[in-house]
């Protein structure tokens, strides 16, 4: 982490866990356990049916709420889909787009992933943007012409502005829900060929200001090794984020 030019974000993607009632307990438990820990942003991005729940169980709390998807459209015939105007008005603050299992399983492409985008940034969300490398492009070793290509795909068309509400999300597919983690130092690298490009499409100040954060199994054993790179700039956590007292030693981390 490098806390003299950005900020440092913990985030928890709940995925398709937690009903409204056991969100707001989770989050009852919690709060405490981060209570005054202000050196990071912690967001919690929960399920379309329980944002209600857990923006009333964190008020008061230094913890922020987002949700994990958002629809391009202002408003339309998109059955199941949720608007960026509809997130704001119930409160959110965040919004996860482009995740591994969206691309995966529903389609997402890096077109509509930079469609998402510009949607949420225009109605004033801030964004927790996702991409990362199959295995096969890993072991095929061109892992930094994948991120680059996604980088200069996903933000394409956003200005220096728009990227002051930005949060990449480093997540290599391999390493999403399979307990397999990147080495502190993969993690490190492939956050550092972000920046790189960043700097590259924007300037320098720009890129260095990015938060960059790594998120692929992230969790309270891991956590400090991979926050003390200097281009891992936070975590989205997936399973450790069901647990308060391992998300709350991942904030710890980040202290």
């Amino acid at each position: 982490m490098n806390k003299a030019t950005r900020k440092t974000v913990i985030a928890g993607n709940w995925k398709m866990n937690m009903t409204p009632s056991a969100a707001a307990k989770l989050i009852s438990e919690l709060a405490p356990k981060v209570a005054g820990k202000n050196e990071c942003d912690i967001v919690l991005c929960v399920p379309f049916v329980d944002i209600d729940a857990a923006i009333k169980a964190a008020e008061g709390t230094n913890i922020k709420i987002g949700a994990q998807n958002v629809h391009f459209k202002e408003s339309g015939a998109y059955t199941g889909e949720i608007s960026a105007a509809m997130l704001c008005e119930v409160g959110v603050e965040y919004v996860i787009i482009g995740h591994s299992e969206r691309r995966q399983y529903f389609g997402e492409t890096d077109e509509t992933v930079n469609l998402r985008t510009k949607a949420a940034l225009a109605a004033g969300l801030k964004v927790i943007l996702c991409l990362g490398e199959l295995l096969e492009a890993r072991q095929s070793g061109i892992t930094e012409e994948i991120v680059s290509m996604q980088t200069k795909l996903d933000l394409a068309g956003l200005t220096k502005e728009d990227l002051k509400n930005v949060i990449i999300a480093y997540e290599p597919v391999w390493a999403i829900g399979t307990g397999l983690t990147a080495t502190p130092e993969q993690a490190d690298e492939a956050c550092g060929v972000i920046r790189n490009v960043v700097e590259n499409l924007y300037d320098k100040e720009t890129a260095e200001a990015l938060t960059i954060q790594y998120g692929g199994s992230m969790n309270d054993a891991n956590a400090k090794e991979l926050l003390a790179k200097v281009n891992v700039d936070g975590g989205l956590i997936g399973g450790a984020s069901l647990k308060s007292d391992a998300f709350a030693a991942i904030v710890d981390a980040a202290q």
